[in-house]
């Protein structure tokens, strides 16, 4: 996790620009870096660094002795940058192989052969171009402003760009950079850049099936059910492993749920095999009371990490819902209620521990259907349907919130069911074998692992309960504690109002219409970087946490 920033054809001073580049200092708090681009006085670089591989040498932005006129700025992780690729490195850093790969093939090649997270800029001052590019499901950040004249700035969070100066333009749309996208610009003499063309690469969750059967992972083609599992297994224990690339202690978010527990067990067990030569910390967070803890406990004692539980009450919650929503950078309920309790985990985590790089099972749910709401899927393709375009909203929901909560905080997040291998793989299969069946949600998943001994049966076939309920008791849900709270900060009268004040997305509950007005004391005018609310569908819900939900309610009766 880093924080990379770039100003193209800036008409102020970059001294004074580069202050707003400090704004996204969380990200890289072991060393920072401004750069100016040789030739172009109005151009230049910044970097905040997590040393997370190659402490020495893996300063940005990137230059290597081969390719002078080449500038990688870039935050991610590339997995196969030494599996599959010969080439002369100079550095021990992953995303070097960008230079290697876009000499040899060019902007498009190079990005559809990376396996892996990523957001980067890339200059190439020979050829007068610059590229933007980003991950498929935006596990990595990208925000960028350009304006009519040519300006250029980029950056990991869109806060490091609200602030900057134009002349031709007082108020600088900033936008998030699309995942699964490229942008080929022109880098003029006077440093400002023209768009030349934006375009949705094919990555390899787009391949052909047959190209995921190689030697590599040996798969078997088909779809019986027990080649499915193994193939499954395989991939999934190949996503964690491939995930342990790092200079810096590796730990695990455990929030007792399916997916965090299977993350958190095959990760010990990854890591047993590298003979790693510290114990696996594993974190959970609620309040008294909450079935994550006792459920994360119950894993913990299973796999036998060094396990770590958080506990805090309604006022600290409360009272972090201000920094949360500046980290965020975005106001959907649902959204803000999961990260207060992953905001105040990273916290602990980086300040009474020296894990740096830290697993999670996000993206889980939107890949195997996860959520409750499936159940009520009028047929197998419309849940594929579904599930495909929440995977493609990633960016605005879950995966935002798991970077900036972390990211806050100093810490690397890494997401295996995310992996592209095993989501192609996923996706690839029959509809009907991914649907929740006999009542129970990922049941395809959950059967895989059935006789893995991996974690206990009861977790592995506990129901689905959202990050965001599951750190309270059922018998007073987080959601209703904020309710009350903004019940006495939101009168009728700002509801009444809420309309003319708000007219785009405009808040219908107390709840949002709070968490909108904190979002506007910060980023006021930027409502549109948040498209609509994340809510369940099919079920004419009012509220999108699980516990609302009549499956829910019926399955804790159970």
């Amino acid at each position: 996790m880093c924080g990379i920033w770039a100003l193209f054809g800036s008409d102020d001073c970059l001294s004074v620009q580069c202050l707003s580049a400090m704004k996204i200092a969380h990200r890289g708090p072991d060393a920072f870096r401004f750069e100016n681009v040789n030739g172009y006085t109005n151009c230049c670089f910044g970097f905040h660094r997590l040393a997370v591989v190659d402490p020495l040498f893996g300063m940005q932005p990137i230059r290597v002795k081969k390719y002078p006129y080449l500038w990688l700025c870039y935050n991610g992780e590339i997995y196969n940058h030494k599996k599959h690729f010969e080439f002369e490195y100079q550095t021990k850093v992953d995303g070097e192989i960008i230079l290697h790969l876009y000499d040899k093939g060019g902007i498009e090649q190079t990005i559809c052969m990376l396996d892996g997270v990523f957001a980067f800029v890339l200059l190439d001052t020979a050829n007068k171009k610059v590229f933007l590019g980003r991950d498929t499901y935006g596990v990595r950040p990208l925000f960028k402003a350009m304006t009519e004249d040519g300006f250029l700035a980029v950056c990991s969070e869109a806060k490091g760009l609200v602030t900057l100066k134009h002349s031709a333009t007082p108020f600088l749309k900033v936008e998030p950079f699309l995942p699964g996208h490229y942008e080929v610009l022109d880098l003029k003499p006077n440093g400002k850049v023209a768009s030349v063309e934006m375009v949705k690469y094919h990555h390899c969750r787009d391949v052909p099936l047959h190209a995921l059967y190689d030697n590599v992972e040996k798969l078997f083609p088909g779809f019986e059910i027990e080649t499915v599992k193994n193939n499954l297994r395989i991939l999934f224990n190949n996503a964690v492993k491939k995930r342990l690339m790092t200079d810096r202690r590796i730990g695990c978010l455990l929030s007792g749920g399916l997916d965090s527990s299977l993350v958190a067990a095959t990760l010990l067990k990854q890591l047993k095999e590298a003979q790693v030569q510290y114990p696996l910390q594993t974190f959970a967070i609620g309040m008294e009371d909450s079935p994550d803890l006792l459920a994360a406990r119950k894993v913990a004692d299973h796999i036998g990490s060094e396990h770590y539980e958080v506990l805090f009450n309604s006022e600290e919650g409360i009272q972090a819902l201000d920094e949360v929503i500046f980290s965020l950078e975005t106001y959907d309920i649902t959204t803000v209620r999961a990260s207060v309790g992953m905001y105040l985990i990273s916290k602990y985590i980086r300040k009474n521990t020296d894990s740096v790089v830290i697993f999670s099972g996000e993206g889980s749910d939107e890949l195997t259907q996860g959520y409750i709401y499936f159940h009520k899927a009028p047929s197998p393709e419309k849940a594929e349907e579904e599930s495909e375009r929440l995977l493609r909203e990633l960016y605005l929901f879950d995966v935002l919130r798991a970077d900036r909560t972390t990211a806050a905080h100093g810490l690397e997040l890494r997401v295996p069911f995310l992996d592209h291998r095993f989501s192609s793989y996923y996706l690839s299969l029959p509809p009907e074998m991914r649907i929740p069946k006999n009542g129970i949600e990922k049941h395809l998943l959950r059967e895989t692992f059935e006789d893995s001994n991996l974690i206990p049966k009861e977790i592995l076939w506990r129901p689905k309960e959202a990050f965001s309920d599951g750190i309270t008791s059922v018998k007073n849900s987080w959601f209703k504690i904020l309710q009350e709270y903004v019940e006495h900060q939101v009168d009728d009268a700002m509801m009444a109002n809420a309309a003319q004040k708000f007219p785009f997305n405009t808040p219908k509950t107390k709840e949002g219409y709070y968490y909108r007005q904190v979002f506007e004391r910060h980023y006021p005018g930027r409502a549109d970087w948040l498209s609509h609310y994340w809510m369940p569908k099919w079920i004419n819900a009012t509220d999108p946490s699980a516990r609302t939900l009549t499956h829910y309610k019926s399955a804790v009766k159970a």
